[in-house]
């Protein structure tokens, strides 16, 4: 009897050496969960009863247990490494068995497979081409091939607009010379585009070019002036003069508003149309001036008086016949773009038919290659179906404010891809509205703030298309947002977002849904397990998202070595889900999770292991030494 106790105990104390043995062996093997001996005592019994002082029958191993605790974390410099913090296994495929691991040392095998060291590949679920993730498990591989360009069909612009900005561009009709004799005795009005008040006019019937000027000039956003210009007849000219002060019977004058000039024109001073036009500009009156000029005609002398008074002028050479004649003056009229029109009342309609015929004149229009012409610009990069690069300008033009500039206000827009206006925009701007608290309106009636170009052809630096998808057919059927895939080069620039305060023009977010080719630099792996792909282009996308399996009895797995498990009867099946979601842990990327075995605490039990074999050999020595007795007897 002792002898099986004490063999019963050598046995027992074997294995918990062996296992404390396997426990210090793994001590640096990474995922290892250590493992404990559980022992149980034996009794004989008969099948009704177990005797009234029974004697134990020495020892039994009952189970191996593995301790799953969390071992300690530590860093590492491969970007697939992976560490579980809390609850979870890796799941992985070894050739159609499924086996479960907390080991995550992974690389990447010649067909693109995350597998381990054992070339088991892991599993996950998988994503489509374009990123996106998807429910389905299967073994992770990574895609190493370039990533295709994206042509860009959506463009997000959010920028503030300096509403302290002055208005640049002038819009302006020139009217006129329109002669005042044309205007004598009409009345007529100035309507506004702000809804003022209209502005009415009459002209005296016997008013000369200064007073009308004058009234009308008295208009907001209108400025006139007035000149009377006299073309002498080409029978005034050298030889005239010259025959006529021969004989002594040259006359010259000139009267302005009735008021004769003083000249001197003795032949000492005036022999030719050059010398009487210095006469002329020589005398004390400053707002005249004469010159020769010639029209086709022959020379003539041509004066102008700079305020429209009448001018008169008379010459004779003693025939007794005087040329004389008075000219009325022309009235030059300028409006800005505040002036909506010009209504007739009384009298003719010269004016008003003036006013109509007279085209709109621009002054510092906008010009993109001149920085005095726009108050603000931004510009971003888009890319076409071939993923190619251009620049996209954006430029911003302050209008005077719409209706009676009392709660809105207007901006022009301008667009520009590699230095062409796009969007129509060479042709006519588009017009944002701005409410009073700066908010966005429409953009050309649109409330959602969208511009949609749909005229631009990709070209390469030679100013030539570069093959990439261009305009669409029917630009009147793009819609936004652009389905996919798109077909043509038309894309979204949405300016919802754009605000306009009196604080400095400012870019607050630009993005746009583009880019060009992009070669595998980097691979990332979240908390959530997903595996992101780095690329040249800067861009980066979901290959796939590391599933993690638990159990509800995780001491119920078998160890089939590789430090992995597999699913028994007693351990339930296996709860699949994604990394921290549930009861699963998270995953530390670039990491793993080192051996959970107590290296001291397992050189105590290596010594206790050893002294109870010791203990156990010293039963079956007494026990012999105690039978070795008894055959002794004689």
């Amino acid at each position: 009897m002792a002898f099986n106790t004490g063999l019963s105990g050598l046995r027992a104390a074997s294995v918990d050496l062996d296992v404390t043995g396997n426990n210090i062996a793994n001590a640096s093997t990474v995922g290892f969960k250590g493992s404990r001996v559980q022992f149980g005592d034996l009794y004989a019994s008969g099948f009704l009863s177990g005797g009234t002082n029974p004697i134990g029958d020495g020892v039994r191993v009952q189970d191996v247990q593995q301790k799953f605790g969390q071992g300690n974390i530590s860093f590492t410099d491969n970007g697939l490494d992976m560490a579980i913090s809390g609850d979870g296994f890796f799941i992985l495929n070894n050739n159609g068995e499924v086996r479960y691991s907390r080991a995550g040392q992974f690389s990447i095998d010649k067909e693109g497979y995350v597998v381990n060291n054992q070339n088991m590949k892991v599993q996950g679920y998988t994503a489509d081409e374009d990123g996106n993730l998807s429910g389905i498990r299967g073994d992770l591989q990574i895609e190493t091939a370039n990533l295709a360009p994206r042509r860009t069909t959506n463009l997000q612009t959010d920028v503030n607009l300096d509403s302290r900005e002055s208005v640049l561009e002038q819009r302006v009709r020139d009217i006129g010379p329109v002669n005042v004799s044309a205007i004598q005795g009409e009345t007529f009005s100035f309507q506004y585009t702000d809804g003022s008040a209209d502005y009415q006019v009459a002209i005296p019937a016997g008013a000369d070019a200064r007073e009308a000027a004058g009234l009308i000039d008295g208009a907001a956003g209108v400025s006139a002036s007035a000149s009377t210009t006299a073309l002498l007849p080409t029978t005034l000219n050298d030889t005239y003069i010259q025959n006529a002060q021969a004989a002594g019977n040259f006359t010259f004058s000139l009267n302005i508003g009735g008021a004769p000039l003083a000249l001197d024109t003795s032949p000492a001073k005036v022999n030719s149309l050059e010398t009487l036009a210095n006469a002329i500009n020589n005398s004390s009156e400053t707002t005249i001036s004469a010159s020769v000029v010639d029209e086709g005609s022959g020379p003539q002398l041509r004066v102008i008086q700079s305020r429209g008074e009448d001018l008169t002028y008379s010459f004779d050479n003693g025939s007794g016949t005087p040329t004389t004649a008075t000219l009325q003056g022309d009235v030059n009229v300028t409006t800005d773009r505040s002036i909506a029109g010009v209504t007739p009342i009384s009298g003719t309609t010269n004016f008003a038919d003036a006013y109509t015929a007279s085209p709109i004149r621009i002054t510092n229009e906008f010009n993109p290659l001149d920085q005095r012409t726009y108050n603000h610009a931004t510009s971003t990069t888009i890319y076409d179906s071939l993923g190619n690069s251009h620049e996209l300008t954006q430029f911003y033009v302050k209008d005077p404010s719409p209706g009676n500039g009392v709660g809105q206000s207007q901006w022009s827009i301008y667009m520009q891809i590699d230095g062409e206006l796009v969007a129509g925009t060479d042709t006519q701007p588009y017009t944002a509205l701005f409410d009073q608290d700066g908010q966005l309106e429409s953009i050309n009636g649109d409330p959602n703030g969208e511009i949609i170009v749909t005229d631009w052809i990709p070209k390469d630096a030679t100013g030539a298309p570069n093959g990439a998808d261009g305009p669409p057919a029917d630009p009147t059927s793009v819609v936004s947002p652009i389905p996919e895939p798109p077909t043509s080069s038309a894309f979204v620039v949405d300016l919802g977002n754009t605000t306009q305060y009196g604080a400095a023009f400012g870019v607050n977010d630009q993005q746009q849904n583009g880019y060009t080719t992009g070669r595998l630099s980097g691979l990332d792996v979240s908390d959530q397990g997903v595996i992101f792909a780095r690329y040249t282009n800067g861009q980066s996308q979901s290959l796939g998202q590391v599933a993690l399996a638990a159990f509800n009895n995780t001491d119920g797995l078998s160890p089939v070595g590789d430090t992995t498990w597999v699913e028994t009867f007693e351990s339930g099946q296996p709860i699949i889900g994604a990394a921290d979601t549930g009861t699963l842990g998270s995953i530390k990327a670039s990491s793993v999770e080192e051996s959970n075995v107590d290296l001291s605490a397992e050189l105590v039990n290596l010594i206790i292991a050893q002294r109870n074999y010791q203990a156990n050999a010293k039963t079956i020595e007494t026990s012999d030494a105690v039978t070795q007795t008894i055959i002794n007897l004689r």
